[in-house]
């Protein structure tokens, strides 16, 4: 499931007339997946990344550990 999380923002630096620098959010399109999806019911995946291997696991606490 792709969905965007309006909490997740990017900052860009933009200039005002006055040439004062000023620091903008703006709102970014990511590529979000469900971790029901990522998971699929088990409790850790692996990752592979430019060769490496990576494992996400699911906490008792039920947070996200990423280990390599």
């Amino acid at each position: 499931m792709n969905t965007h999380n309006p909490n997740d923002f990017r900052y860009r630096v933009r200039r005002s007339d006055d040439t004062q620098m000023r620091y903008e959010r703006v709102p970014t399109a990511v590529r979000t997946l469900s971790s029901n999806t990522l998971f699929q019911g088990e409790h850790e995946i692996g990752i592979e990344h430019h060769g490496a291997l990576y494992r996400l696991k699911i906490t008792r606490q039920g947070k996200l550990i990423l280990n390599k």
